[in-house]
């Protein structure tokens, strides 16, 4: 077996390929986006080389076929700040076989060591934790936008190298039909109706307004955990820059205490339902398929893909607040399509958060992991802290 490390176009084509063909015969898999997964690697789209570095590799057999891929990679920003220097693997896609998986992990943990890092979480990504964080362990079923999807046999692949569960990533579900239970009704109809709060869905005509309300309570709900930075005015344009194509003003929402922003929900079609069509490419053919399959109606999941309160405010039902908003907004409309609603992803680290995820009447679907490999084999492993 050869380790090569991915340096041409064709290295390149090759590893966004090689999946395709592994899942040929799993009707489950959807492809991802191909300029989804390349600007992972390009430094002109990805904002995590101004901090960190990347390398990635395919591994051949004697005959020049692809048995596997795996990237590696140190985010500066937060490698330093564990007990001892963490950095990532992910990408990471092999046959099942052990050997090839211990080659792959071997090439990785090489990497690392000899720029000072002293384990290695996997498979998570170069980028943000909403997109291909974590290793798929149940419900093998078709994959939301930007989940990672994996056959079982992976888990066996990394504990068999020696990697141990970091924590546990929930993905919660609900019926939007289903009804809250009267009492959380009441108590949600009252905070809608306090003079000292109020709800209101976001505006593409005001998006600016929104872009900025959605940093403040980001950095103030978030900024405390496990490396977390605060969110720039940069960053926060960027990323609803991004949404603004697919956004849908009646399931993005935001609370204000006394005119300040304290909260937001952001809900968003659930794009796989389309890209499934579309065969990894937004050509012209691919966006015009994108828009037959929405114009008729095929999304028919809501995705939770942010929400946040801040901490003074939190435990006073803005959450429920927020799910009543939204049904209330989708009952009254009529085009309503969504039928399902999914919550996607909540660490076991963050209990609160399960809570109120709990609250809201949903259960948990679907289960990711983060690994952790300690390079120091006697060192005592711990699992992620657990947010006060």
């Amino acid at each position: 077996m050869q380790l090569q490390e991915v340096l041409t176009p064709a290295q390149a084509r090759e590893f966004l390929e090689f999946p395709v063909r592994l899942y040929q015969n799993d009707p489950q898999y959807i492809r991802p986006l191909d300029k989804d997964i390349t600007q992972v690697f390009d430094p002109r789209q990805n904002k995590y080389f101004h901090h960190g570095e990347l390398t990635r590799w395919l591994l051949l057999d004697e005959a020049g076929q692809t048995l596997g891929r795996v990237a590696a990679f140190i985010n500066e920003r937060t490698a330093r700040t564990f007990e001892q220097p963490t950095g990532g693997v992910g990408f990471f896609e092999c046959l099942d076989d052990q050997l090839a998986a211990t080659a792959l992990f071997d090439g990785c943990r090489a990497w690392l060591m000899a720029r000072g890092i002293e384990a290695m979480d996997g498979p998570i990504n170069f980028g943000d934790r909403d997109q291909w964080w974590g290793l798929l362990l149940d419900n093998f079923g078709a994959p939301l936008y930007g989940q990672n999807y994996n056959p079982p046999y992976y888990r066996r692949l990394l504990e068999t190298y020696g990697f141990q569960l970091y924590f546990n990533q929930y993905t919660y579900f609900r019926k939007i039909a289903t009804p809250l239970s009267p009492g959380f009704h009441t108590r949600a109809a009252a905070l809608l109706q306090n003079p000292e709060y109020s709800f209101e869905h976001l505006r593409l005509n005001n998006l600016a307004k929104y872009t900025e309300d959605f940093r403040q309570v980001y950095n103030k709900a978030w900024v405390k955990h496990d490396g977390v930075k605060e969110m720039t005015p940069e960053q926060s344009a960027t990323i609803m820059r991004k949404l603004r194509p697919i956004i849908d003003e009646r399931v993005c929402w935001f609370s204000y205490h006394r005119g300040e922003a304290v909260g937001f929900f952001i809900g968003l079609p659930e794009l796989n339902e389309l890209f499934r069509y579309v065969n990894g490419s937004l050509n012209w053919w691919g966006k015009l398929t994108f828009a037959w399959h929405r114009w008729r109606g095929a999304v028919r999941t809501l995705t939770g893909v942010a929400f946040g309160i801040v901490p003074a405010h939190q435990r006073r039902g803005l959450e429920i607040a927020f799910i009543l908003a939204v049904a209330n907004t989708l009952q009254d409309s009529t085009k309503v399509s969504y039928e399902d609603f999914v919550l996607n992803w909540v660490g076991d680290f963050n209990p609160k958060m399960m809570r109120v995820a709990e609250l809201i009447g949903s259960k948990v679907w679907r289960t990711h992991a983060t690994f952790r490999y300690l390079f120091d084999r006697s060192k005592e492993f711990q699992r992620a802290p657990l947010i006060d």
